[in-house]
């Protein structure tokens, strides 16, 4: 009998790369499931989640709460911001006040980063969205009075003689006390319960086999590392692969719900959101 194909879709960044070195590399015994991954940024797997088109796939979370008829959430495969996250970043110094009347590139408007934004300035801003890639330099070249930065930039922005005006984590946590769960890892409703819980447990040997294998997993996410040298980049890997990835726990799951909650309550989220996991 052949293989079952589960089409993969995940970032191309070092921390996505690394948490599914094992899964792309054959590590792990899959059975009659085979594996197939595409990479692509986070916005554009969030519309293909839309539709359906994934079998497994990482989406912000705040896209989870549109895609509740067709995925269940991984237990695994979190990418949590621990007193940081997504940042706001300008040419110039200025405080949140000054952001409600600036123009803002935004990575994409079913991100996480862009809900929290609308959170921390409680209401609507002018926004365009930009490629994440693009947005730094996009910021430096002056066709925006600030720039909302996901993935590495949130390491790199000095370098291109950025200010940093707030860390949305860090916002989050003053506000909240929890983490701010960022991106997680969803599976197809329709492939069953029994494909469902595989893929799983399959997902979550390869983030262990990846934390066990540190070495050959980071030199596997380096290809994937823009503008990092290989500190820096493990650094970044740090910041998202870690326990909360293993799995989210009560704590990470309260922090999703809430999230969603004040999503709905803000009028961002038109509908209220039960959070379902895989278990």
């Amino acid at each position: 009998m052949g293989k079952r194909l589960i089409v993969v879709g995940h970032s191309p960044d070092p921390d996505d790369a690394f948490m599914f070195y094992a899964l792309a590399h054959g590590k792990l015994d899959t059975g009659d499931l085979e594996f197939r991954h595409e990479l692509q940024d986070i916005e554009t797997l969030n519309r293909r989640a839309l539709r359906g088109e994934l079998e497994v796939t990482a989406v912000s979370l705040h896209a989870y709460a549109y895609l509740l008829d067709k995925y269940a959430l991984l237990p695994s495969g979190c990418s949590m911001g621990d007193r940081y996250g997504p940042m706001v970043v300008a040419r110039r110094p200025m405080t949140i006040s000054d952001l409600k009347a600036a123009r803002i590139a935004i990575p994409g408007t079913l991100t996480t980063a862009f809900l929290a934004l609308r959170l921390c300035l409680g209401g609507e801003f002018a926004h365009e969205v930009r490629p994440f890639d693009q947005i730094l330099n996009a910021v430096e070249h002056k066709e925006f009075d600030a720039g909302l930065i996901i993935h590495e930039g949130q390491l790199t922005y000095q370098n291109q003689g950025l200010h940093l005006v707030v860390d949305l984590g860090q916002w989050w946590q003053k506000e909240t006390g929890l983490p701010l769960p960022l991106g997680g890892n969803v599976v197809r409703r329709d492939l069953g319960p029994d494909t469902m819980r595989r893929i799983s447990s399959l997902l979550k040997q390869s983030i262990q086999y990846a934390l066990a294998h540190r070495g050959d997993a980071l030199d596997y996410a380096l290809k994937y590392a823009r503008d990092m040298d290989r500190s820096l980049a493990d650094r970044f890997v740090g910041m998202y692969v870690n326990d909360w990835t293993l799995d989210y726990g009560a704590r990470g799951r309260a922090a999703v719900a809430r999230l969603l909650e004040e999503g709905h309550r803000a009028g961002v989220i038109p509908s209220p959101t039960r959070v379902e996991f895989v278990e």
